[in-house]
């Protein structure tokens, strides 16, 4: 397995919001928020929102090129502003909340420039692509506060994400639904019905309940990756239960009133489907038990991992 890590450098508006889409990736070693691109040395937070510094609040990344290349690197960037704004991003205005990509090498800079061509030659926005592309200079890390600020007060962080204009954003711009009509299609009755209608398929009766084979376990309606055969166990409920999901930036959590319960409901972010129920009692570190109905996904073996796309998870399974 390689270990040539290489740096990445993008500002993306408010940088709590730029490490989670990058945090969870495979191949990525660190994502650190900072500042980068203005003409005083060591600036605070303060002094970089008050627009005299020059600086652009922003992201490095360490990251694997042989794992995760710097072309899903932009790719993922781009994914997760409005290109199209000159004057900050979202609810932050003022020019430490606009948009850049810092290369590092001529590499980097052929890259980004033709990622750039390719997103204005796209027709996704009537507007033109403003995000400007720069050489990287010093970059300095903000204070310890502000890293990795979702996980820390990750209640905070999804009000402002979706309060900030963000998440409406990226849901209209840069995820696709597929339409009603599309899934009563593709999907079987008890499929449609547990995730658009937010119904419970029957315990014990399921696909996956006692499913043991090695691979991920994907969105069955947007193909997302969610979870993963190594944290799959055995809870006794007759659902198929998961300490964790691949990556929590794909999953959302809402307070379930219905049935005269109190739950917390899992869903997809990218297809908006219901997944299933979280509970606090899981064996692991956090608590954590995913209880996920076997109509919400679909399997995918390790050894189809490369064929069907997913080949980035295949680290996963390193040495199994």
């Amino acid at each position: 397995m390689s270990q040539h890590y290489e740096l990445a450098t993008f500002a993306g508006g408010c940088f709590w919001c730029m490490v989670s889409p990058f945090d969870e990736q495979p191949g990525i070693k660190e994502v650190i928020s900072g500042y980068t691109g203005g003409h005083t040395e060591n600036p605070t937070y303060e002094e970089v929102c008050s627009d005299t510094t020059g600086h652009f609040e922003a992201v490095q990344i360490k990251f694997d090129p042989a794992i995760f290349p710097y072309e899903k690197l932009l790719r993922l960037f781009w994914q997760q502003i409005d290109p199209t704004d000159p004057g900050g991003q979202f609810g932050d205005r003022g020019i430490s909340y606009r948009t850049a990509i810092f290369y590092h090498n001529e590499k980097q800079r052929k890259l980004a420039e033709a990622s750039k061509a390719e997103l204005a030659a796209s027709g996704r926005f009537q507007n033109p692509i403003v995000t400007e592309i720069l050489p990287a200079s010093q970059f300095y890390r903000a204070e310890e506060k502000h890293q990795n600020y979702y996980k820390k007060i990750p209640f905070h962080y999804n009000h402002y994400f979706e309060a900030s204009g963000r998440a409406k954003f990226i849901r209209e711009n840069w995820k696709r639904r597929k339409t009603d009509e599309e899934l009563r299609q593709e999907l079987s009755p008890l499929q449609y019905d547990v995730t658009r209608k937010n119904a419970t398929e029957p315990p014990f009766k399921n696909e996956y309940w006692d499913h043991t084979e090695e691979g991920i376990y994907v969105d069955i309606t947007s193909g997302e990756p969610l979870f993963s055969s190594t944290d799959k166990y055995d809870a006794g409920c007759g659902w198929p239960s998961f300490t964790k999901p691949i990556r929590r930036m794909e999953l959302e959590e809402r307070f379930d009133t219905s049935h005269g319960m109190r739950r917390i409901e899992v869903r997809a972010k990218t297809s908006d489907s219901h997944l299933g129920h979280v509970f606090d009692d899981g064996p692991g570190p956090d608590r954590a038990r995913y209880c996920i109905n076997s109509a919400a996904l679909r399997f995918v073996p390790k050894e189809k991992l490369e064929e069907e796309g997913y080949g980035e998870f295949k680290k996963l399974f390193n040495g199994k």
